[in-house]
Order: C-alpha cells, then sequence, then structure tokens
C-alpha cells in the first residue's frame, strides 16, 4: 500500500515537472530541476487523495481514441459554425444525463474532460456517486437526437477504457453494452 502510494506521488512529480517544463519552454537542466522542487513542495503542501490507476495504456486503443477524437472535433466545429452562422433559426439545446457504465473517477473525469473538448457540448454537473454526466448539448430537437447523443458519450467512454482501462472495466464495458 505504502509502496503504490510512492509511486503515485512520483508519477505526479514527474507530470507536473513536464508541466512546468512546457510552460517555461525549454528544456534546460535547471527548468527540470526547478520544476521538480516546484512539484515537491506543491504536493506537500497540497496533498492530493490517493488516484490509484489500475489499468495499463494501451496503444491501439489510444490511437483509436485520438483519431476518433480528432474526426470528433472537426465534424462538431463545423456542425456548430453551421448552427451559428443559420439565419432566421434559434438552435435549440438540452442538459442531458448519462449514466456511465465505469463511473470511476478516473473514467469520469477522462469522458467529461474528452467531452467537454468537443464544441457544441459542455459538462454542467457531475453526480460521482451514481456516475451520472450531465452535458449541455447544442443542436438537440427532439427526443432521437437526445438518445443518439447518449449513444455517442457511451462510444467515447467505451474507446477510452479500450485506451486507458484496467482489464476489469473494459469487461464491465463490454458487458454494458
Amino acid at each position: 500500500m505504502i509502496a503504490g502510494r510512492w509511486r503515485d506521488r512520483c508519477v505526479a512529480a514527474a507530470a507536473l515537472t513536464v508541466i512546468w517544463t512546457l510552460l517555461w519552454g525549454s528544456f534546460t537542466p535547471l527548468t527540470v530541476i526547478g520544476g521538480l522542487l516546484i512539484a515537491i513542495v506543491v504536493l506537500t503542501v497540497f496533498p492530493l487523495p490517493p488516484v490509484t490507476y489500475a489499468g495499463r495504456v494501451h496503444p491501439l486503443g489510444v490511437l483509436k481514441f485520438a483519431g476518433r477524437f480528432a474526426v470528433d472535433l472537426v465534424v462538431a466545429s463545423a456542425q456548430v459554425a453551421a448552427l451559428a452562422f443559420r439565419f432566421g433559426s434559434t438552435p435549440r439545446s438540452a442538459v442531458i444525463a448519462v449514466p456511465l457504465r465505469v463511473p470511476s473517477d478516473l473514467g469520469l473525469t477522462l469522458t467529461a474532460e474528452a467531452l467537454s473538448l468537443v464544441p457544441g457540448s459542455l459538462i454542467v454537473e457531475v453526480d460521482r456517486e451514481r456516475g451520472v454526466l450531465y452535458v449541455h448539448v447544442l443542436g438537440v430537437s427532439d427526443l432521437a437526437d437526445v438518445e443518439r447523443f447518449r449513444g455517442e458519450v457511451l462510444a467515447l467512454e467505451r474507446r477510452l477504457v479500450a485506451a486507458f482501462g484496467s482489464p476489469a472495466e473494459r469487461t464491465l464495458c463490454r458487458e454494458n453494452r
């Protein structure tokens, strides 16, 4: 248990150091050491609750997720642009509750972040206990659009679990299609 916590803290420190280095825009020994020191101070002064990652990165799943995510970004951008330039009609929107199949904290966070990056959708609220995302969506005109969007969110979750999920999460996602 303690070894896992130290591993998680080292991973968090490394990630914060990489972010620090990227923010400075230069990869020098001073920048890396400074980032590592800042990371250690931040993790000591502001301890985060333990977030364990039971899965592993699946390269093929990551490629599938990244490719489909890029397509979703382009298509959604075009759809939002079309809604913005459509004269004479007011775009309809809705707040839709989407219960996820794998309601872990990491799964909720990854799905919510990926969904918020796509134009036309925004996370309004997250119910951690029940594993439900409440999403504001543009361009919804009827119940069929609502169900289509729910299916798209669940497909996004399935791609994320295929890319980063544990074997148990992957099985759960496949069983609850």
